[in-house]
């Protein structure tokens, strides 16, 4: 608990004593008193089954024994079984529907800690939506519209009330009701854990979630609608469980997508890592651009889709040096004309190399322009402003703010303030400046902090030390230090786009004076000579 924010912890205090207050006067019910287990008319019997089932659902993430089964084909996700809490508030009051998703709410798998924090705030959120829902659905006569118990003409007072005929297609308006306020509240309580303990802005905490939700969310309220008719209708709350099937189908399918996108993740990390054992100077700079360009798309607002896929652009910015010659990227003295025109082919040979990766989408277009210059003096093909893809001006400044801030064989990092007064020199015409405002933006919320191993360090102090004197060797093309694999492991596994606790170095960005500019270039190429298999790039690029 002392890991989460303040704000974050009096939030999540906020929302169990919600939470309670909407479970508690379940209790005082007539017909959920301690004593009416087994009376007639008990709501006892509904809500255990339902909540049991909920329970259920949500136990085999975390049981060993179940897990092995269930893992290996169906992930049991939050939100996969929503039906059976739409099902509750559907049928019951609303404290008796908040108490059915308490159980699954602390039986729920999380994937961070502190786990025992999140399965609370899991369940008070959960329980405070079904409320909601229940709520919704009951002031717009959802149970009667179901077809509540009726008893047959003539019978007498004390024979057993029968089912009665749903009123459809009435009965969707309540059940849809019920479900758009699930669905709101929920996002309403994501965005305010958002702002509260991701720090994220308020204008960008909430974007998307209720669009993205509205959906899958509809699909689970006709699913629940199902169960609740069925629950009512003479063959029993049995039958209701036969709705579960289309849901384990759909958790199936959910399967198969986390299987592709672990294939992806898979061969980004073997790009990567091949660029690695190529240019020992690349280490971890791959994964520092890739979460420094998510730092930006945040920023930009974009979606969670388009950020991930500019995380890939990022991290994948360098492939192209596979087919660039090892000798030339672990030379240490200064390029020949002939050997920078090599390298400056790499982002030609970066996205012949990725073209055929469908899942990459943009990205492949900032493997390819991540190089090009706003005024037009960039490499490979010379585009200007608008002309260069959105994904490729946000690489490129993330790529050149780390080269800056990385410790390299020459220098030391430079300090954040140095690079950021640096990348605004050279907005409007080496970078985006949009970007570049919002790269500045991420930092003084998230900070920055690179990694320097201790096999490197010395060596990189000494030559950095004699280059400062005169004496020490030309700057090779971007020759980034290795990163910890803590932070390669966040960049590649779709960790937040931001670094915080004692990780982050969260002072703010000071103005300073400007460096040696970043946009400048040294050993230009003379035009080629005919036995070079590509076209010269266009003077003034960085390399």
């Amino acid at each position: 608990m002392n890991a989460i924010p303040g704000a974050a912890r009096a939030y999540i205090c906020c929302a169990v004593l919600g939470a309670l207050a909407c479970v508690l006067p379940a209790f005082a019910l007539p017909r959920l008193r301690p004593g009416s287990l087994a009376g007639p008319g008990s709501l006892w019997p509904a809500v255990l089954l339902l909540g049991a089932l909920y329970a259920l659902c949500e136990a085999p993430a975390r049981c060993r024994f179940l897990g092995r089964s269930v893992r290996g084909s169906v992930p049991v996700t939050a939100g996969s079984f929503f039906p059976v809490l739409l099902a509750a508030a559907f049928l019951l009051p609303p404290a008796a529907a908040a108490l059915v998703a308490v159980p699954g709410g602390l039986c729920g798998q999380v994937a961070q800690r502190p786990a025992a924090v999140r399965r609370v705030w899991r369940a008070a959120q959960l329980a405070i939506a079904t409320w909601a829902a229940a709520l919704v659905h009951r002031l717009l006569d959802g149970p009667a519209a179901l077809g509540g118990a009726v008893r047959p003409g003539g019978a007498s007072p004390g024979a057993p009330a029968l089912p009665g005929v749903p009123d459809f297609p009435y009965a969707l308006l309540p059940a849809g009701a019920g479900a758009l306020a699930f669905c709101l509240v929920l996002s309403a309580l994501d965005g305010g854990i958002f702002v509260t303990a991701e720090r994220q802005p308020v204008r960008t905490a909430w974007r998307g979630l209720l669009p993205r939700s509205l959906a899958p969310y509809g699909a689970h309220a006709l699913a629940g609608l199902m169960m609740a008719v069925l629950w009512r209708s003479p063959y029993g709350p049995l039958s209701a469980l036969f709705v579960l099937l289309p849901m384990y189908i759909s958790c199936w399918v959910f399967a198969q997508y986390h299987r592709e996108r672990a294939a992806h993740q898979a061969t980004i990390r073997a790009l990567v890592q091949a660029v690695d054992l190529k240019d020992r100077y690349t280490r971890g700079h791959s994964e520092r651009v890739g979460r420094a360009s998510a730092m930006i798309a945040a920023e930009l607002g974009m979606d969670t889709e388009r950020l991930e896929v500019l995380r890939f652009a990022g991290i994948l910015h360098d492939v192209g040096k596979l087919g660039v010659p090892t000798r030339v990227l672990r030379k240490d003295g200064p390029l020949t004309p002939d050997e920078r025109r090599v390298i400056e082919l790499h982002p030609e040979y970066g996205h012949e190399i990725v073209r055929g990766i469908g899942f990459l989408g943009e990205a492949r277009l900032a493997i390819l322009h991540h190089h090009e210059r706003l005024d037009g003096s960039g490499y490979p093909y010379g585009l200007a402003g608008t002309e260069i893809p959105e994904f490729a001006r946000v690489v490129a400044v993330a790529d050149a703010f780390d080269a800056m801030t990385s410790t390299r064989s020459y220098r030391r990092a430079r300090p954040v303030a140095t690079a950021v007064a640096e990348l605004r020199r050279c907005a409007g015409t080496q970078f985006d400046p949009r970007m570049v405002r919002a790269l500045v933006r991420a930092l003084d919320r998230y900070g920055w902090q690179t990694a320097v191993t201790s096999d490197e360090t010395v060596a990189s102090h000494e030559a950095a030390a004699s280059h400062e004197a005169g004496s020490g060797p030309e700057p090779p093309p971007d020759p980034p230090l290795e990163a910890t694999p803590a932070v390669a492991v966040r960049a590649l596994l779709g960790a937040p786009p931001h670094v915080t606790g004692a990780s982050a170095v969260s002072a703010p960005v000071a103005p300073v004076a400007p460096a040696a500019p970043v946009a400048s270039r040294k050993n230009v190429p003379p035009p080629r000579g005919s036995d070079t298999p590509h076209r010269t790039p266009p003077p003034g690029g960085r390399l």
